[in-house]
């Protein structure tokens, strides 16, 4: 069966969905952007089938199975409740909602729908990141004790960037965290086994104001480059462009973490180090072909090639032909419409992919960051 989707939203992400819905076999039928006007050129420009009025219309489209959600994050909710109402599955960027409660609560409606309900969390589909997973969970390091590291970017490093994420309205209270602290947290628990207890955080904004002009945002009503903001050279910033966290975990590790959007020279740097008793590992997100095993009487370099069986279930490519992110969007999706494609398997355990669960639990490790921050106190992790 051929797989018809729908894609919210029209960015660069929609872009990167679009790209793996066709690498595995789907059909891109529609896509809606904040005006049917733009939903026109979008569908041009995705090669989708044909635009949508709004993103509501789409996510109860009779056209689709799947409703792929890239929208700002405060429509998260309202769509994915509106696609699982009406029988969908639905694909949903992180984060989920913009709380944990309300996470949950999406959680709980797909896990009643039946439904396939995913989240690309899709560092978990890089064979090296699988590879990291498999040693640890073999006992190849040891008792784990530290885990640690940091996930940097540029991209909102100057004053004269901006975007709708930047926006609490839009984007939600968590800018930096949310948006990218989230997807270290979800690969370092899923690769250790450990979850994060209990945490203290600072937060911070380097940049309280910021440029009003070049806005971008999926929403009608704040517009496009130049529409939000005209009137004001600047506007002041609430979300965080730097977080710094100290957690210990379930399992009696600790750990740091630093995550920023205003680090010159990272273009997206995810970087986790796990250190166990006998051995530690690395993984470096911008020089991603190898793995740095550490030890007392040798240090190994592990390349993307005669991997662990786990990490060759996604390695689709040979070692010397780099594998990138779109790679993992699409092992990612593969996953997913092989759930939908057969739904007897889907419903028979846990899924291989990243589901709501997983999301909501990311969102709570946020909250958890933001009370941290407010408090200036420790804070346990629901």
């Amino acid at each position: 069966m051929t797989i018809r989707a729908g894609i919210a939203g029209a960015g660069m992400v929609a872009a990167v969905h679009a790209d793996a819905i066709r690498r595995v076999g789907g059909s891109v039928v529609g896509v809606a952007a904040s005006t049917a006007e733009r939903s026109k050129a979008a569908a041009q420009r995705l090669n989708a089938g044909r635009g949508y009025d709004s993103a509501e219309e789409l996510a109860v489209a009779d056209a689709i199975d799947v409703l792929h959600v890239c929208t700002p994050n405060a429509l998260h909710g309202p769509l994915v409740r509106a696609a699982l109402a009406a029988g969908k599955h639905v694909v949903c960027e992180k984060p989920l909602s913009l709380s944990g409660a309300d996470s949950d609560e999406l959680a709980a409606l797909a896990g009643r729908s039946g439904l396939v309900a995913a989240v690309p969390l899709v560092y978990r589909y890089h064979p090296m990141t699988v590879e990291a997973r498999a040693r640890v969970r073999r006992g190849d390091l040891g008792a784990i004790r530290l885990i640690h590291g940091h996930y940097l970017q540029d991209w909102l490093a100057r004053p004269e960037d901006n975007n709708w994420r930047v926006d609490p309205a839009v984007g939600g209270a968590s800018r930096a965290f949310a948006d990218i602290g989230s997807h270290w947290c979800d690969l370092v628990e899923w690769i250790t086994g450990h979850r994060i207890s209990e945490l203290t955080a600072a937060t911070q904004t380097v940049l309280p104001h910021r440029s009003a002009a070049g806005r971008e945002t999926f929403t009608s009503t704040a517009g496009g480059p130049g529409d939000a903001g005209s009137e004001a050279a600047e506007i002041a910033v609430t979300t965080e462009d730097a977080v710094h966290v100290l957690f210990r975990t379930d399992l009696g590790a600790t750990g740091t973490l630093v995550v920023s959007q205003v680090s010159p020279g990272r273009k997206n740097r995810l970087w986790f180090e796990i250190d166990g008793a006998d051995r530690s590992v690395s993984f470096d997100g911008e020089d991603p072909e190898t793995l740095l095993l550490g030890g007392r009487d040798r240090t190994e370099i592990v390349r993307r090639d005669h991997l662990t069986p786990e990490a060759d279930r996604v390695n689709a490519v040979p070692a010397g032909h780099p594998w990138g992110y779109r790679d993992c969007f699409a092992a990612f999706t593969a996953d997913v419409y092989a759930a939908i494609a057969d739904p007897a398997s889907a419903a028979s355990g846990p899924a291989a992919f990243p589901a709501f669960a997983d999301a909501a639990r990311t969102a709570h490790i946020t909250d958890a960051v933001l009370a941290s921050a407010a408090h200036r106190s420790w804070i346990e992790v629901s």
